[in-house]
């Protein structure tokens, strides 16, 4: 008779970090990921500004990045970067990063991105170096069919950060939803994935429960333009001639 008493059965799943920026695609695309069964999500890997500690470009308190890791039931790796980094800089932090993490098995990168090629292609070559695959869930996805999927999987989140170059203050500190959607001026990518605006998830089917804060005050900051150096040798902007015209308007959030 066949039985299966002597035979192991070993897990073909990769093994895989998820980069979670805190807000709504890492969200979404986070609960798209754990339901591939050809992934097993070891760790969530963040970047926080060092000076700050707050989540980079977000500016949410690592208070509240520590109880989302807790609500998902993930182990927190953050990665520690210091204002306004070169790409250097930030490239080796995360090399020396991801290589602490291959040595527990780990092969796959997650990302929440959805349709910035260059980005995608950016990702791709520096894992392949160090011998890391990237996974994107919502890769080419509608995101306006993302937008309505996330609200209509109980999904909540806050808009902690805009750009004024898109938006205004109004629309910092609110809570996404189809108002919210329908206010937005039509050069704004309902997802923000031209970075128009960040947020920060903090209820919906990846958490156990719901993140509890309450909101602080909402601040303007403006980066300024980094001396003797290109623009865009900088791991936090882009290579637009205009990118440090604009400023940000972040609403704080406080920990319950």
């Amino acid at each position: 008779m066949f039985t299966l008493e002597n035979y192991t059965i070993v897990s073909t799943s990769k093994k895989a970090l998820f980069n979670w920026s805190s807000g709504k695609d890492s969200a979404l695309a986070l609960y798209k990921i754990l339901q591939n069964s050809d992934f097993k999500i070891e760790c969530l890997l963040t970047s926080v500004n060092q000076q700050y500690q707050r989540i980079s470009m977000h500016g949410v308190r690592v208070a509240l990045l520590e109880a989302q890791a807790k609500s998902i039931g993930l182990p927190l790796k953050i990665m520690q970067i210091p204002e306004m980094p070169t790409m250097e800089v930030y490239e080796n932090v995360m090399t020396e990063t991801l290589s602490e993490l291959q040595k527990q098995g780990i092969t796959h990168s997650v990302f929440g991105d959805i349709f910035l090629e260059d980005l995608r292609k950016y990702r791709e070559d520096k894992l392949a170096e160090i011998g890391f695959e990237a996974e994107f869930p919502l890769w080419k996805i509608s995101t306006q069919e993302l937008i309505q999927e996330f609200i209509s999987l109980g999904f909540k989140t806050i808009v902690v950060c805009v750009n004024e170059r898109y938006l205004d203050k109004s629309f910092v500190g609110r809570i996404i939803d189809q108002d919210f959607i329908n206010d937005l001026p039509e050069n704004v990518d309902v997802c923000g994935e031209n970075g128009e605006f960040h947020t920060f998830t903090f209820d919906g089917p990846v958490f156990s429960e719901p993140i509890s804060f309450e909101i602080g005050e909402t601040v303007y900051r403006k980066y300024e333009k980094p001396k003797n150096q290109d623009s865009s040798n900088t791991a936090c902007d882009t290579n637009a001639t205009d990118a440090f015209d604009y400023g940000f308007w972040y609403t704080d959030l406080i920990a319950k």
